[in-house]
């Protein structure tokens, strides 16, 4: 961000106008209207503007402080209000503080829910579209214990680890943003309108900085992708082949200081290389949710959130389990798809019996029945 005398006020919402007539302003780079900002005021520069020659700008550009686009930016505001979302200016009480460290923060965000959670401690979770199952589970099961101490799960709403990432944040406390690569009031993939819905329903909230109608394109997700990780404390990638944008998100990452943890996967598996890549770059390596705990240091509230009921609950279930994580059988199934007659051949009990405690231990969370046999689900 430019350095100077500062003429923008923190918490200032009745800005919110005079950021969207400067988002307008024609091909001039975001770190050139902060500093116009920064030395003339966000006021003065269209009540009082500065001469061309004392601003900089071109002749086009000079002209449109003279006559700026009041009119495109109170459409703008009336659409997002139509589709019950806000629009969120950069010297905005619910702007990021996070996001205004990176290179290039958007001058005007769009959101629908809670805004609270846009300065809450944030872990962005990402990773591949074609997830595995060890991948959906691991992204689920991390997002749930993470949110259960007041991080809240941040991702982009796509196929495959993202779903997996805000699911398991709705499961525990709901807080979890979806950060979009079109307008608010556009969902894509369109599959997930009953996720996105969910998300606003249990308290999230769904933000972007496009302006409502934008449909996806191509050069919209890497936007996306950094206002993941600039918005985050530290990002987690689960599952990622080596041309992948997590991989972008998470160089994004390292270029906004953040923190960048890795799950490590088969090494048969395309979508675990790019983890691997990244743990070999410095990356950590991840294999619990408590490692990302102790890396950020997160403070809890009375434990992990739960109440005496919840905590008996969890303790019962974990009782019920221990008994089945026990089970000789359960090591006869792999964490990758592990064929029926395959566990019977490990276990060397009959085919019957077999079939009876996989059900067991699939109704106990344990394993799960996915096309092709079982697949052993790390549930603690």
């Amino acid at each position: 961000m430019p350095k100077g005398t500062g003429n923008y006020t923190q918490n200032e919402d009745s800005d919110v106008k005079y950021w969207l007539v400067l988002k307008f302003l024609p091909r001039l780079s975001v770190r050139k209207k902060l500093a116009l900002v920064d030395k003339f005021g966000l006021r003065q520069l269209f009540h009082a503007p500065p001469t061309q020659h004392d601003s900089g700008l071109s002749l086009a550009q000079h002209n449109y402080l003279l006559s700026p686009d009041w009119n495109r930016a109170e459409m703008v505001l009336t659409q997002t209000k139509a589709c019950g979302g806000e629009v969120i200016g950069y010297s905005c009480r619910h702007y990021p503080r996070l996001l205004k460290e990176i290179f290039d923060p958007p001058l005007i965000l769009f959101a629908k829910g809670r805004l609270e959670l846009l300065n809450q401690p944030q872990l962005a979770v990402i990773g591949s579209r074609n997830v595995s199952y060890y991948g959906k589970d691991t992204a689920f099961r991390f997002a749930k214990e993470l949110a259960r101490i007041s991080l809240v799960i941040t991702s982009g709403l796509a196929i495959g680890v993202d779903a997996s990432a805000h699911q398991g944040a709705l499961a525990e406390t709901g807080a979890t943003i979806a950060v979009i690569a079109t307008g608010i009031d556009v969902v894509y993939p369109a599959r997930h309108k009953p996720l996105a819905a969910k998300i606003l329903d249990k308290g999230g909230l769904i933000v972007s900085e496009f302006m409502p109608e934008t449909p996806a394109r191509a050069g919209h997700f890497p936007k996306r992708n950094r206002l993941i990780s600039g918005m985050s404390q530290g990002v987690l990638v689960v599952e990622a082949a080596m041309k992948s944008g997590s991989l972008i998100t998470a160089k994004c990452a390292l270029e906004h200081n953040r923190d960048v943890y890795a799950v490590p996967g088969v090494i048969q598996n395309p979508n675990a290389q790019g983890c691997h890549w990244l743990i070999k770059q410095g990356a950590k390596l991840v294999d619990d949710p408590a490692d990302i705990e102790e890396e950020l240091a997160v403070n809890t509230i009375d434990g992990l959130h739960l109440n005496k009921d919840q905590q008996k609950q969890e303790d019962h279930k974990k009782s019920n389990n221990k008994g089945l994580c026990n089970d000789p059988l359960l090591a006869s199934v792999g964490y990758e798809i592990t064929p029926v007659d395959k566990v019977v051949s490990r276990s060397k009990l009959p085919i019957d019996v077999v079939l009876t405690r996989l059900t067991m231990l699939e109704l106990r969370g344990l394993v799960s029945a996915v096309p092709g046999g079982y697949l052993k689900l790390n549930r603690g």
